[in-house]
């Protein structure tokens, strides 16, 4: 997606925090317009079974940074194993390296965390890995690169964090700018506002 990120937490009617600092603020396009964007977009739609399902699945796909394709693909790896599909899924989203880069601070947004990735900032038990979907597990070390520590905006995004609380199944140490994955998060540890039973029933039709 390249399009406005502003424009999908109005399309979803709610904060996706894809923006980092602006989301806190007033330049928040939710707080200036709540409601979806386009002509029609104050206009109230009917909440059928299949609307509120849709947009379940939508919000969750943007929330993490992903197309239809690889979320789908997500979806059928949870399916198989055992457990609440649904629980499954969200396991498997919130151990994506780059989403966990974002919830130990050392990123201000899931877009920016994705591109430390991508741009070889970021070492697993001290090895570079510049693959966003890279998976991690229970006692993998994450930490920036030597050569990053010195980034400003890696230095702002730790400065931003301290206004989030980092997961129970993660640990971070931020003067050595690393944290380690301690056990894998159940529901109760991801604070997402979404319903993922609605995801399961869309797919399983």
């Amino acid at each position: 997606y390249t399009g406005a990120d502003c424009r999908l937490c109005r399309r979803e009617g709610d904060k996706l925090f894809l923006k980092g600092d602006r989301c806190y603020g007033d330049k928040c396009a939710m707080e200036r317009r709540a409601y979806a964007p386009g002509q029609a977009g104050k206009k109230r739609p009917k909440d059928s079974e299949y609307r509120l399902q849709l947009r379940e699945k939508q919000k969750t796909k943007r929330t993490y940074g992903m197309l239809e394709k690889q979320f789908r693909s997500y979806y059928e790896e949870a399916n198989l194993q055992p457990g609440v599909t649904g629980e499954n899924l969200l396991r498997l989203l919130e151990t994506r390296l780059d989403n966990v880069v974002y919830r130990l601070g050392f990123a201000v947004s899931r877009d920016e965390a994705r591109q430390q990735v991508r741009h070889g900032h970021i070492y697993v038990n001290g090895k570079r890995v510049n693959i966003p979907s890279f998976r991690v597990r229970v006692g993998d070390l994450v930490s920036v690169a030597p050569k990053a520590k010195d980034l400003l905006v890696i230095k702002a995004a730790v400065v931003a964090s301290e206004r989030a609380t980092v997961p129970a199944w993660l640990e971070v140490d931020v003067d050595r700018l690393q944290g380690s994955v301690i056990s894998m998060p159940t529901r109760d540890q991801i604070d997402l506002g979404v319903r993922e039973h609605l995801i399961v029933e869309l797919y399983s039709k």
